[in-house]
């Protein structure tokens, strides 16, 4: 059942199962909570799983024109703070990643580990900035036929033709986005800034997974920036792409419950 917290006078929705030590799980864009189906299954019997809808995203409200990695952050901290919870591992995907770097900036004391699950501690190039603009104008003309190929996007080439049914339940989550969400995950992370200092400056454990044929970002660049974190914990994918967790579920998963061993 889906809870509810109030933050800024919107709703802030999340999933709340098992118990334990929490694990936080922060979907990445045109995302929900619903996202990680698999994940939670696999880790609630050892753990407190909240996964998150992100602000825009599921069921959780719209803040403004753009949604910053900080305002998404402080949207996590306050369902903690409604639960009083004080330490966790954050699982973020892509933008979820984002979001958890944000957060391990401003609340550093609450977090055990990180994982950065397909994303990255640098900030948009200025190329990917004018892509972002591009994308919210697709999204204006037409939410489903852009949602429909963005999703598509984040698979692995190869992986398109057997994957039917994953590409499916990714594609009915994005389509359920609204379009002011969209946009206002578009320009907050188009405007993040860099936090790489963050991987070389923290004790905890980092994990990064990487996926060969990711699409969106570079596996080559993600593997330098990998060399920066103090506690590396690494899982390279590959026959995967933006999408670990729906490419290869008992891999990630695996490679999940041990790093989070690790963690606590």
């Amino acid at each position: 059942m889906l809870k509810k917290c109030i933050y800024k006078g919107s709703e802030v929705a999340f999933s709340d199962q098992g118990k334990g030590r929490v694990v936080v799980l922060l979907h990445g864009y045109l995302g929900s909570h619903l996202i990680w189906k698999e994940t939670i299954d696999n880790l609630k019997k050892n753990y407190r799983v909240i996964a998150i809808d992100l602000p825009g995203h599921g069921g959780t409200g719209n803040f403004g024109y753009a949604h910053s990695m900080n305002l998404m952050a402080s949207a996590v901290k306050s369902v903690l703070d409604q639960l009083r919870l004080k330490k966790c591992v954050i699982i973020g995907h892509s933008m979820g990643g984002y979001a958890a770097l944000a957060f391990a900036d401003l609340f550093p004391d609450y977090l055990k580990g990180i994982c950065l699950y397909h994303s990255s501690a640098y900030a948009d190039s200025e190329e990917k900035k004018t892509d972002r603009l591009r994308a919210v104008e697709l999204v204006k003309k037409s939410r489903t036929v852009y949602t429909k190929a963005t999703i598509k996007n984040l698979f692995a080439s190869k992986n398109l033709k057997y994957l039917k049914k994953e590409i499916a339940f990714a594609t009915a989550i994005a389509k359920s986005t609204k379009k002011e969400g969209i946009v206002a995950a578009l320009l907050g992370m188009k405007d993040r800034p860099n936090r790489d200092i963050i991987l070389g400056l923290v004790n905890y454990p980092i994990m990064m997974v990487i996926g060969e044929h990711d699409n969106v970002l570079n596996h080559n660049m993600l593997l330098e920036q990998s060399r920066l974190v103090k506690n590396l914990h690494l899982l390279f994918l590959e026959h995967d792409g933006h999408f670990g967790f729906l490419e290869s579920p008992i891999q990630s998963n695996k490679a999940l419950r041990k790093f989070l061993r690790q963690c606590f």
